[in-house]
């Protein structure tokens, strides 16, 4: 499948995160509370430039995690800390791989051994099911879960599930995603022989309904595709992932910005997750949980049909004013700041959608 729709919207934020960080070297040590969980597609196979790491890179990185004692944890328990209130400790990192490929098995498995690093597959059922060359073999599944390697969701079909048609009702539009993701769960129950806990949403991309689908079917927590780190203050509904991939986000300069970055908090989503109802969005923000931890005159936001401009401050509130009608069927909104103690990148992302 392609994600050059999702990568290309995913590298326009590449100049602007890569501008806003600071040089590694001059970073402080990451304040508790701060974690980084990686997300991989392919490995070493260029045919698929969008979503590839090669193998050089991939080694660097392990290594470097390794050289600069970083805390490599499996994905269960960052789910159990934030789930149970317990501080992340710094330097904690989580390595994800989404959709099954073949090439976790025969190239990035032997890499995660030598380092003994823990990792979580989340599976594109449809894909192992339909035996796509592609992918791994079920057989293949077993012996790495026999080994240790936690395989999670990440649906049947592989659908753009915020895709809500025009002519649907919502309760057909909810009725297709739980019958997809039920579908999975089932398969995947079957085939491991227990009941998978995380779902990683199919190309990052979600609206309100996604989310409240798949909680309904019990999942612990969510994990999107959206850039940012992970802190004490993550919703289990929506847990961001830092995507390597591409020639520019492989790259271990790019690797060491994003271990250098830091969550921004925030609440009151403006607009929300909903499928926009009012285009132009008058206004794009959302309230800061601990506005006192920025410096004042840093905070941006992103949104990806209108690029990065200046926020407005309003007591806790950061904002942007628009009168341009967005196209896109997905646009992304990025708010971030600089600390004031650290003079790291905080950031945080949410999407916002609307109907076909």
């Amino acid at each position: 499948m392609s994600y050059r729709w999702c990568f290309l919207q995913v590298m326009a934020l590449a100049l602007v995160l890569s501008a806003m960080s600071l040089p590694v070297a001059a970073q402080e040590e990451p304040r508790r509370g701060d974690a980084t969980i990686f997300i991989y597609h392919h490995f070493g196979d260029d045919r698929y430039p969008t979503t590839n790491v090669s193998m050089e890179q991939f080694k660097e990185q392990m290594a470097y995690l390794a050289d600069n004692d970083y805390n490599v944890i499996a994905l269960a328990e960052l789910v159990g800390m934030l789930r149970d209130g317990t501080p992340l400790p710094p330097r904690t990192v989580v390595i994800t791989v989404d959709d099954g490929y073949r090439t976790t098995y025969t190239k990035a498995w032997p890499v995660l051994q030598q380092y003994d690093f823990p990792f979580t597959v989340f599976l594109y059922v449809e894909g192992l099911e339909k035996k796509y060359s592609n992918y791994m073999t079920w057989e293949q599944v077993a012996e790495m879960a026999a080994a240790g390697v936690d395989f999670q969701d990440h649906s049947y079909s592989h659908h753009r599930l915020a895709d809500w048609p025009a002519d649907w009702s919502e309760e057909r539009y909810r009725r297709w995603i739980s019958e997809d993701l039920h579908r999975g769960k089932e398969i995947l129950t079957r085939r491991l022989g227990e009941e998978p806990r995380f779902f990683a949403i199919p190309y990052g991309e979600y609206n309100h309904i996604v989310l409240e689908e798949a909680q309904k079917i019990g999942y612990e927590a969510i994990f999107t595709q959206d850039a940012g780190s992970v802190s004490d203050d993550t919703e289990l509904s929506m847990i961001s992932r830092e995507p390597i991939l591409g020639t520019n986000w492989s790259t271990l300069e790019h690797f060491q910005q994003v271990l250098a970055r830091v969550d921004l908090p925030f609440t009151d989503k403006t607009p929300g997750l909903q499928p926009l109802q009012d285009n132009p969005p008058p206004r794009i923000g959302a309230r800061l949980l601990y506005p006192e931890r920025y410096r004042p005159g840093t905070f941006g936001i992103f949104v990806s049909e209108l690029g990065w401009q200046q926020a407005k401050v309003d007591g806790d509130f950061v904002y942007i004013d628009n009168d341009t009608v967005l196209e896109r069927r997905i646009n992304r909104v990025m708010i971030s700041a600089r600390e004031k103690d650290t003079g790291r990148t905080a950031l945080r992302f949410w999407m916002l959608t609307q109907p076909r």
